[in-house]
């Protein structure tokens, strides 16, 4: 199985489609056995999908993400945990544990189509969530 968190100086990135890189791990027996940290060149929601495509990945641990880049990435079959925060190889123990969370608030204000949404269980537009 391999996981990409997205990521920036150890640190989950707030932003997928904005992240400056991807740390993708692979994970054998329940545990990390190699871990690799690639540039993404910033390029986007599609060229990420395809760059994690590629890796077969086969989990996102990411910070926010709008809608569009959810649905290419259930389209690829890339299974997402977001709104995390902080250290990524943090996150991706916690993952492994069972504790890592779904977040709310987890969307972001960077959408492809500009337009209202859903977000997991809440109305984005309602509270701000990650609106930058």
């Amino acid at each position: 199985m391999k996981i990409a968190v997205t990521y920036e100086s150890g640190q989950v990135f707030a932003h997928f489609g904005r992240t400056p890189s991807l740390k993708v791990y692979v994970i054998e027996g329940g545990q990390v056995k190699d871990a690799q940290v690639l540039d993404t060149e910033a390029t986007g929601h599609s060229a990420l999908v395809g760059l994690l495509q590629n890796q077969s990945v086969d989990i996102l641990i990411c910070g926010g993400i709008g809608t569009g880049a959810k649905e290419m990435l259930s389209a690829a079959g890339i299974q997402i945990y977001a709104g995390a925060a902080g250290d990524a190889d943090a996150a991706v123990l916690a993952l492994l544990a069972g504790t890592l969370r779904q977040q709310p608030g987890a969307c972001s204000g960077h959408h492809d189509d500009g337009s209202s949404h859903s977000c997991g269980e809440h109305g984005c537009g309602a509270h701000g969530c990650h609106h930058t």
